[in-house]
């Protein structure tokens, strides 16, 4: 069991600095953007290659070829996990499994290997993090 712990990460000081949030427990419980996030776009998000998502998971997407069985399959992700929780699990996941393949979504220190068009940048924004939240907690069995 994953003892309660919290703490609020540093903001970047430039011109690409990351929201301030704080990690409870295994969830990031508040909006990294003071506001929900749109599922219709979220959905969007996970289904383009570029965000990666189905790229390692599967889902309840009929329409989409090709999809990923490297991790855990998103259909009833928001019965599993509380928005919080999949909140943190994409900004950070690697703050819950070091041993992780999923990227970090929202961070910028303390990673290696970033390519070029990558570095001093989170991959998705706290708007499109929130979009994401959104459509997953949706994702109900």
């Amino acid at each position: 069991m994953l003892a309660a712990a919290s703490f609020v990460l540093p903001v970047a000081a430039d011109a690409q600095a990351l929201r301030e949030y704080a990690v409870v427990g295994d969830a990031i419980p508040q909006s990294l953007t003071g506001a929900a996030g749109d599922a219709a776009r979220g959905r969007v998000l996970v289904l383009e290659r570029t965000s990666t998502c189905i790229l390692c998971h599967g889902g309840p997407f009929p329409e989409t070829r090709f999809q990923g069985d490297l991790a855990p399959n998103l259909a009833g992700a928001g019965s599993r996990w509380s928005e919080g929780q999949l909140r943190l699990r994409l900004v950070d996941a690697a703050s819950l499994n070091p041993a992780t393949i999923m990227p970090s979504y929202y961070r910028l220190e303390g990673l290696v290997r970033v390519g070029p068009a990558w570095r001093g940048k989170p991959i998705l924004s706290a708007e499109q993090i929130e979009d994401m939240v959104a459509y997953l907690t949706s994702l109900r069995e």
